[in-house]
């Protein structure tokens, strides 16, 4: 231990856990040795609001409007500044609008203050599978008395790897692929829109992107593509070549399906570490922005079961303030079926899709002639155990929406009701995969990681054509929904399962709504007379 170890809060102080902080060992991981006591660590602290945010918002609000009715207290960021700083440990940044206090401190301190103990252990990368080592803890967190009720989650003392790309590669032998400007056509995006004026965040674990790529991708298209921006969050930042066949993959996925479908547009590629934490602290600063983004696109993902309570609860109140701040959230809903890939075979969702703040993207196997926007067939997506199914399920971990109530979502197995996944649905098979560039080399890409950037990239086409905010979209996409009966603006898909669930007419857990039909969609909206 080092000599911080004299900070270390007194044991006479009454002690609360920070409820949902219990961490369980990485599953086949083994612990590799202590962590040294003056190790430095940054952890986030999230906090209270000051009153709940309604579900009923008339609209968009200002980011200084949620600061001061929904963000922290000021008198709550004294409280834990106070507590940080007396023991021994320092405060980075504190933000009432997304009520998150960044703290530094050496492990020693960090473990006295919230009650825990580290070590180093080692498990495989979800995303590489090689071997990786992190932090890590086991049991609860937890906080002086004082602070109980002020922290509802302190995130980062584990750093293990929280999510996955959602990204699959095709076979060699792929014969019907397609480039983003040909989906454009077959799902009708708006005919005069590009996304002008608008700006679309990305939030990466991992990866990156070369310039290069990008210009010589968009010039194959014939297109003048969109200024693209890295913004590094906590310490992570761009980092091209290091892994072709995984994260930098999904990088350039999202941002040539994003900026192919909307060129107009300004893309921010906010890189972070894959912690909870790191995961957490980009989403809040895009949502937070400004100019506000018109949409955050998210690729990565887990099993909602394997995130904590406290870190599933703060990321889905990052996705309300966005949706408060007038932001649209979409996320891929998982690319193996509806196991998730659970070892127990039982049906799972995928966070952050299940959150009912974000706009859940399912896929599709998709025949079509993008010349003329024919479409031969469309059926779920579903290639067989192992070989990649999309997401969808009914969540375990949060309630179903008003919105969805409707829309004929099942019963858990246990007889419970959930959140339906996915919301909507777009072409995701790698068998009928997007035209990209990786790192230089041409390839033919798939999962749901392919969806959420081309709903993405339709919101802001939708938000350039409507001239305002969409924020929270459910509610609108579901207005009027009835089981069984197919939604205006979207054409249902009716064929095919992604193993527990059977798609039908309406809304189904393979492919939600069904597919966009852009403009059918700008009509409901209100964009009918534009």
């Amino acid at each position: 231990m080092s000599n911080d170890a004299a900070h270390e809060a007194p044991e006479a102080i009454e002690r609360r856990t920070v409820p949902g902080s219990h961490r369980a060992p990485v599953p086949g991981s083994e612990k590799v040795g202590e962590l040294a006591g003056d190790t430095r660590i940054q952890v986030t602290l999230v906090l209270r609001r000051r009153a709940e945010l309604p579900d009923d918002l008339p609209g968009p609000i200002s980011k200084a409007e949620l600061a001061e009715k929904y963000g922290a207290d000021p008198a709550d960021v004294t409280a834990v500044t106070s507590a940080v700083e007396a023991a021994g440990a320092q405060v980075v940044s504190a933000d009432a609008a997304s009520r998150l206090v960044v703290v530094s401190g050496s492990a020693t301190v960090l473990e006295g203050l919230f009650g825990t103990e580290l070590a180093v252990a080692k498990a495989s990368d979800a995303v590489t599978g090689r071997p990786v080592e992190y932090r890590a803890r086991v049991g609860e967190l937890t906080v002086p008395a004082g602070l109980s009720d002020i922290v509802t989650a302190v995130l980062g003392l584990d750093n293990r790897p929280q999510a996955r790309t959602r990204v699959v590669a095709a076979a060699a032998a792929t014969a019907v692929s397609y480039s983003p400007l040909d989906l454009g056509k077959v799902y009708r995006f708006p005919a005069g829109t590009d996304g002008t004026g608008q700006t679309i965040a990305i939030i990466e674990l991992g990866g990156g992107f070369g310039q290069s790529d990008l210009d010589t991708y968009f010039g194959g298209l014939g297109i003048t593509g969109p200024a693209v921006t890295a913004v590094g969050v906590d310490g992570a930042e761009n980092k091209p070549g290091q892994d072709p066949s995984g994260a930098d993959g999904e990088v350039l996925l999202d941002i040539e399906v994003v900026g192919a479908l909307a060129p107009g547009s300004q893309i921010l590629v906010y890189f972070a570490p894959n912690t909870d934490a790191g995961f957490l602290d980009a989403v809040s600063q895009a949502a937070h922005a400004e100019p506000a983004p018109a949409s955050i696109s998210i690729s990565w993902g887990q099993s909602e079961d394997d995130w904590t309570a406290q870190a599933r609860k703060a990321m889905d109140s990052a996705f309300a303030d966005a949706a408060a701040l007038g932001v649209t959230v979409t996320a891929a809903a998982g690319d193996d079926g509806s196991t998730d890939r659970a070892t127990d075979n039982k049906a799972h969702c995928d966070f952050p899709a299940s959150s009912p703040h974000a706009l859940a993207c399912g896929g599709t196997s998709l025949r079509a002639d993008p010349s003329a926007g024919t479409v031969t067939s469309e059926t779920v997506w579903d290639n067989g155990i192992g070989n990649g199914a999309t997401g969808g399920g009914v969540s375990s971990k949060f309630k179903l929406p008003s919105w969805q109530k409707n829309a004929g979502v099942p019963a858990r197995s246990t007889g419970s009701h959930g959140r339906g996944v996915p919301d909507v649905a777009g072409d995701a098979d790698p068998q009928t995969g997007y035209q990209v560039l990786i790192d230089g080399k041409p390839s033919v890409i798939g999962g749901t990681s392919a969806v959420a950037p081309l709903w993405a990239a339709l919101t802001a086409r939708l938000v350039q054509a409507l001239g305002r905010p969409l924020g929270l979209l459910q509610p609108a996409l579901y207005a009027g929904v009835a089981a069984g009966a197919v939604q205006p603006g979207f054409r249902d898909i009716t064929v095919g399962n992604n193993g527990q669930y059977q798609a039908g007419a309406g809304w189904d857990a393979c492919t939600g709504l069904g597919v966009p039909d852009g403009e059918a969609l700008l009509t409901v909206l209100g964009g009918g007379g534009r």
